[in-house]
């Protein structure tokens, strides 16, 4: 049985991750040593990226209904409350939405809050 060499296979894996390395400064994006570095961090950032996105948008949709809801004569938790006792069941992004492209019904809401938290 002849002996197999695994140039070729190396060679593979090495191209397979200095061509994810592309656009990298420096010996990052030449050498296949410390372009595997970088893309193992990040890969590993990319994946922390997509979970933090997702806090990132709550806390926008937060902060514009905490907005709009003070110009309601409301604190971002009264107005949550109140839709919580009226079993009005919108979710953020919605209600956020709302607060930005339509500001009656968003004051409706609010007044439908106001009047099941006092």
């Amino acid at each position: 049985m002849a002996r197999i060499k695994g140039g070729v296979n190396a060679k593979k894996k090495h191209n397979r991750v200095l061509k994810l390395a592309r656009g990298y400064r420096g010996a990052r994006s030449k050498q296949y040593r410390v372009a595997k570095q970088s893309v193992m961090r990040a890969l590993a950032s990319a994946y922390a990226g997509r979970k933090e996105k997702k806090r990132q948008y709550r806390q926008l949709w937060i902060a514009r209904i905490n907005a709009a809801a003070r110009m309601n004569g409301l604190s971002y938790s009264k107005f949550m409350y109140g839709l919580k006792l009226a079993e009005i069941d919108i979710n953020r992004k919605m209600l956020s939405e709302m607060a930005v492209n339509d500001a009656e019904g968003f004051a409706a809401l609010a007044d439908i809050a106001k009047s099941k938290v006092a």
